[in-house]
């Protein structure tokens, strides 16, 4: 895109390698961020590409992939070798750190008996190639297999390669319903809540401080206005309910990747 947003009419959103539920809420985030600041910066189309790309391609969304700007978790090691500007405002509060597990239908009561984290982490987590989540699960002792992609992993967990996986609770319901629900046998655990700090952030192409500026002003304006909230809570007002999130044992974990800024972050359900 060009630099100056006033004569620029599409911006590049890199949309892909995500559920379908967090692609529908990021869109309509970043729609209203440039909604909020189109009487400072002018009218803005959005061409979104909701492209998966492999693990080794994805740190490339900028530098050969040609996008403009995408969301991911705060503190992604994919792009710390990158100079892209972060936009440190949280689209969905911490809601992707609040970790649930799908398991096999066989082993709802071992999960069901599980009251103490090292009994947890003795069984195997399988979590697809080059995902942060690999990372801040082996820094707190759980046994994992990194392995795959989000297309084959319920393959993977049906066919007993591992015991279970987690998702946050943004995205759960979608994955379940759209890709686990396919694999018969396969459930969303009851008993179990993880928490561990993973805000979504916007990150910018660092060759565009002018559209950086203006999602760091938009954030904060559907911030202050209550647009971001009222968003928040048209698609996850229900969802602590939902999931039962206050009934379920939770397990704090830390996240070694995770910028200073957002280490203050803790359970707070009664907030979501």
């Amino acid at each position: 895109m060009e630099q100056n947003l006033q004569k620029t009419t599409k911006i590049s959103f890199w949309n892909g390698n995500r559920s379908e539920a967090r692609q529908v809420y990021e869109r309509q985030v970043l729609k209203s961020v440039l909604e909020a600041t189109e009487g400072i910066w002018g009218e803005c189309e959005i061409e979104e590409t909701l492209d998966d790309y492999p693990g080794n391609q994805e740190s490339l969304v900028f530098a050969e992939k040609g996008h403009d700007l995408f969301v991911t978790v705060a503190g992604n090691q994919k792009f710390k070798e990158g100079d892209m500007i972060v936009i440190s405002q949280p689209l969905t509060k911490n809601l992707l750190g609040y970790r649930l597990l799908i398991i096999r239908a066989e082993d709802a009561g071992l999960f069901a008996g599980i009251s103490r984290a090292e009994e947890l982490q003795k069984l195997e987590h399988g979590i697809p190639e080059t995902w942060s989540d690999a990372t801040v699960f082996r820094h707190n002792g759980f046994s994992v297999v990194e392995k795959g992609n989000f297309d084959d992993i319920f393959d993977r967990l049906q066919n007993k390669r591992f015991d279970y996986s987690t998702f946050g609770a943004n995205e759960i319901l979608g994955v379940y319903e759209n890709r686990a629900s396919k694999h018969e046998g396969l459930i969303i655990d009851q008993n179990i809540l993880l928490f561990y700090p993973f805000p979504l952030v916007f990150y910018i192409n660092p060759d565009l401080p002018k559209l950086a500026e203006r999602i760091g002003q938009g954030m904060q304006n559907i911030t202050s206005s209550g647009k971001l909230d009222a968003i928040f809570n048209a698609h996850y007002g229900k969802i602590s309910a939902q999931l039962n999130m206050k009934g379920r044992r939770i397990f704090v974990l830390d996240n070694p990747l995770i910028p200073d800024e957002f280490r203050h972050l803790a359970p707070d359900i009664g907030n979501l």
